[in-house]
């Protein structure tokens, strides 16, 4: 529908001051926004009222030209007055008046009840996905971590995950269900650094994870924010002292929860720690040699960055512990009893380890980072609180409280980050 701009709108009056204050002052009394577009229907609602255009005012002879006076400028474009059925744009004040009253009425009746309607399924579809996310993420540190308990070959556990990861996207693709991404030899130069990466957090992770409690393992990566500080500082990045302070916290939890944890282990730690690190560097080489792949949607790009980690992971897998696999596998059958449930387990540590991560995709692109921050922290306390139940570890006070503070930690140093770029973006504008 063509719409009127009214501050562009040129007006003919009498030429007599009093009528043009008058009229400036009823449409000052208007409960309506001069800012918005009203419909054009206004303007065609007066063809039936011709009056004779009347002498141009002295007083507004310095606002409009003769040009301004011929034409109505409609939603930027400017349309001669004779092609609105020929009429000239003059016409009552009680009529304008009236008109104006009524396009104000309908444009708020038509504008209510669509943004109301449209925010509540927006609202449904976020909760949604939230919930998948947060649900998903648990079902994987759960099964992930009973296949570990009784199998403990993280190196084969994560390269299935991967593998599976990989068909699931290509089921996607061959399905239309996901955008095919244009593959080229520069993309995958491109991806090679940041699937290297990502390999060595994905790894590290299940090894911390065959060695500690998924607890301690989730305290010891929400310190992620302190090496991505370090990093970037040491390639030249600033960070106001807001940040710097919001590590601390990080640091001080992670440091009480690593000493009071009942099932302490170096490799856990350090396992937790490397993951933390190549997540970090995933991150930052991800920014430097996919910028220039801006057309690969965020779901497809980690699609591609799990079958290339695949390639990276699997051989070395073989290479450290593939002479085990065998013996390893009676092992775990004998203690679960039948083959089926540790196939279940695994298969289903493969596939919610993928869903979990698209649909932390899905939810960073329908939210902003400052409510994504908090839903990922949100999100390990809920991962925490589970397994601690299911798998009933036992917690000291000083070790919940060391989780509590180290968490807490990340949170702040989210919440100081977007305070960050929000300043940079308005420092941008004022320039």
């Amino acid at each position: 529908m063509l719409s009127l701009n009214l501050h562009t709108f040129p007006i003919s009056l009498h030429s007599n001051r009093s009528n043009f204050r008058s009229y400036s002052k009823s449409i000052s009394e208007l409960p309506l926004n001069l800012n918005q577009n009203l419909p054009i229907t206004f303007l065609e609602s007066y063809h039936r009222f011709p009056t004779p255009s009347p002498p141009f005012d002295p007083l507004l002879k310095s606002h409009f030209s003769n040009r301004a006076r011929s034409q109505i400028p409609i939603s930027g474009s400017r349309v001669p007055n004779n092609s609105i059925h020929g009429h000239p744009s003059a016409f009552p004040n009680k009529l304008r008046f009236q008109t104006l009253r009524a396009a104000a009425e309908s444009a708020a009746q038509h504008t209510g009840p669509d943004e109301d309607a449209g925010s509540k399924p927006k609202t449904l579809q976020l909760a949604v996905i939230f919930g998948l996310w947060y649900f998903q993420n648990v079902i994987f540190n759960i099964y992930n971590k009973k296949a570990l308990n009784i199998f403990p070959y993280p190196w084969l556990l994560a390269s299935f995950q991967l593998l599976t990861g990989s068909i699931w996207m290509f089921f996607l693709w061959f399905f239309n269900l996901q955008p095919y991404p244009k593959i080229s030899k520069d993309l995958i130069l491109a991806l090679l650094g940041p699937a290297l990466f990502h390999c060595i957090g994905h790894i590290s992770a299940c090894v911390s994870l065959s060695k500690v409690a998924v607890s301690f393992t989730q305290v010891i990566k929400s310190s992620e924010p302190v090496f991505s500080v370090v990093f970037l500082s040491f390639l030249g990045y600033s960070y106001p002292i807001t940040v710097w302070l919001s590590i601390l916290p990080i640091v001080l939890g992670c440091s009480l929860a690593a000493v009071t944890e009942v099932s302490f282990n170096p490799q856990g730690l350090w396992g937790a720690l490397i993951s933390n690190l190549g997540f970090v560097l995933r991150n930052i080489y991800s920014k430097k040699s996919l910028q220039n792949f801006k057309e690969v949607n965020g779901l497809n790009l980690y699609g591609l960055i799990s079958i290339v980690s695949l390639f990276y992971l699997f051989p070395v897998a073989i290479f450290v512990e593939g002479y085990q696999w065998v013996e390893g596998y009676r092992q775990a059958i004998a203690v679960v009893g039948k083959p089926s449930t540790f196939y279940l387990w695994v298969i289903l540590s493969g596939i919610f380890y993928h869903l979990y991560n698209q649909s932390s995709y899905q939810a960073l692109d329908e939210i902003s980072p400052l409510t994504f921050s908090v839903g990922n922290t949100m999100k390990r306390v809920v991962v925490i609180v589970a397994t601690i139940l299911v798998f009933r570890n036992p917690v000291q006070p000083l070790n919940a409280l060391g989780s509590a503070i180290a968490i807490f930690g990340t949170f702040l140093y989210s919440q100081a980050t977007i305070a960050r770029k929000g300043k940079k973006d308005g420092s941008g504008k004022k320039n």
